[in-house]
């Protein structure tokens, strides 16, 4: 008996994923629990194992393709029944073969595919072929932008794309048609292959027939970069998204010529300068990203509220016990767990920064799940620590490590991310010193950490350098008064400036 590989479940808040990587064909045996493939999201990348042992009989939902949450990906037969379906048993295999054998004796649309759940519109990216050429089936066509993801459209025939009817920046609803694939696959395959060898090679030897990773093609297009301009490091010479990076980088370093080095100054002109510009609109997922950063700045009654502190005892205390630590945990010893420490110590005497606003309730929470932000390549994502209030040092420290390095390899699961009750922002591992950090809904508060810089302070009369932090707490004034706000700030100060309150509760 057949078994179904389904999209399993991705998140509360996300709905679709786009298919990454089969690492699996069609007749090959797989193993239990076996990668077969990879499923991209907005902030993570979920493999998808398999559910049983036997071969894989056929895949569904294609590379490129976007699948919603209990989407059919691909069919598995168990080892003993492999092989014995039919063709007949499998009407969606037999219609997806038809188009092919047709030879393109009559027009086929291209539509919008299914966008998702809650998705009901996208914007034309890009079109990768003109109108008058020849497309091969499941060929990329064009490239689809919605509010969270981008979506390939694959051409469903082999032919000639005879019409585009949907230009680039056109918004077309789900379901809409996009062009259409004329007559001319069957004229155009046999002709191909009555060619010289040389001349059937030659797409694989310009490297055309080899397809860029989306992102990448989305990295070059706002760039401005031609895909002559950029070398790619993936197989058959595929453009990723780190080659695009390492192009431009390499741009900016290129020494600037000697005449514009010797121009003598001048007035601006406002017609030259016009003429220099670029104006590139906005991607529909930047759109978003700006507008719920807005929604959560006009919802919220956000106010930031800011001390310094002293962290010299935290350093002397990190320097003395830090061998003894990483010998008997197993970890290295860091300034986040005693910031998750004295946070912890004071929201159990301001229970208001760890409360959230639900209607005209307010829900406040008696446990404490941490999230801390972490930078990686593909952006900032807040990985949550669960129940910190139960935790030691060295367990927070370990959960840190790990939840860091499986973001930075962007393993990090939806569920995660989710659940967060207050959030620690350390923008000083970049080198700010001061900064305002915004609060992620529905939560009240966030603490933003800065760079230890040496400064001179007065201590009992006398100037001494100290190596001091400010402290930022971003709070929704709604539920936490500038009393309670002040006061949570001072006791996380008063916890790092004195480590031993920790420990007595004080």
């Amino acid at each position: 008996m057949t078994t179904e590989v389904r999209v399993p479940t991705l998140g509360e808040s996300v709905t679709e994923a786009t298919v990454a990587t089969w690492f699996k064909k069609p007749g090959d045996s797989v193993a239990l629990d076996e990668m077969l493939c990879e499923l991209e999201t907005d902030k993570v990348t979920v493999e998808v194992p398999s559910p049983i042992e036997g071969v894989l009989e056929d895949i569904v939902a294609k590379e490129g393709d976007t699948v919603g949450v209990d989407a059919l990906l691909a069919n598995i037969a168990p080892a003993g029944e492999a092989g014995s379906a039919s063709v007949e048993e499998r009407p969606s295999a037999k219609a997806a073969e038809a188009p092919a054998a047709s030879g393109g004796g009559k027009s086929v649309d291209v539509m919008v595919p299914t966008l998702g759940e809650s998705v009901t519109e996208a914007t034309v990216s890009t079109w990768f072929k003109k109108a008058g050429e020849s497309v091969q089936q499941d060929e990329m066509l064009c490239e689809l932008e919605t509010d969270k993801v981008s979506v390939e459209v694959p051409a469903p025939a082999s032919g000639v794309l005879s019409e585009i009817l949907a230009k680039e920046g056109d918004t077309v609803q789900a379901g809409g048609k996009l062009g259409v694939i004329g007559a001319g696959a069957g004229a155009a395959a046999p002709a191909a292959s009555t060619e010289a060898p040389a001349a059937a090679s030659a797409p694989a030897a310009s490297g055309k027939d080899v397809e860029d990773a989306p992102s990448a093609k989305k990295a070059m297009a706002e760039a401005g970069l031609s895909r002559d301009q950029v070398t790619g490091s993936g197989k058959d010479g595929r453009v990723m998204k780190s080659d695009v990076s390492a192009a431009i980088a390499a741009a900016k370093s290129a020494p600037a010529p000697a005449a514009a080095a010797q121009a003598a100054p001048r007035a601006p002109v406002a017609a030259e300068d016009a003429g220099r510009e670029e104006r590139v609109k906005m991607t529909r997922l930047r759109q978003t990203i700006a507008r719920r950063l807005k929604d959560a700045q006009n919802t919220a009654a956000m106010l930031t509220t800011y001390n310094e502190v002293d962290m010299t005892e935290v350093m002397a205390l990190r320097s003395q016990y830090k061998d003894l630590f990483e010998k008997k945990h197993g970890v290295r010893l860091g300034f986040m767990s005693f910031f998750t420490k004295a946070c912890v110590h004071a929201l159990k005497e301001v229970p208001e920064v760890n409360a959230e606003i639900d209607g005209t309730d307010v829900v406040y929470k008696n446990f404490v799940h941490m999230g801390i932000a972490a930078g990686t390549p593909q952006g900032l994502v807040v990985p949550v620590l669960r129940d910190v209030d139960q935790k030691s040092f060295a367990e927070i420290e370990k959960e840190i490590n790990e939840k860091g390095k499986r973001a930075r390899d962007g393993k990090l699961s939806m569920a995660e991310m989710q659940g967060g009750t207050f959030t620690i922002s350390n923008g000083g591992v970049y080198g700010s010193l001061m900064s305002s950090p915004i609060l992620n809904p529905p939560q009240s508060g966030i603490l933003g950490m800065h760079k230890i810089q040496d400064r001179p302070m007065a201590i009992n009369g006398k100037v001494e350098i100290r190596p001091m932090m400010y402290l930022a707490l971003s709070y929704d004034h709604r539920i936490v008064d500038g009393k309670g706000a002040v006061t949570f700030l001072v006791r996380v100060k008063e916890a790092l400036e004195d480590p031993r309150r920790l420990l007595m509760d004080l």
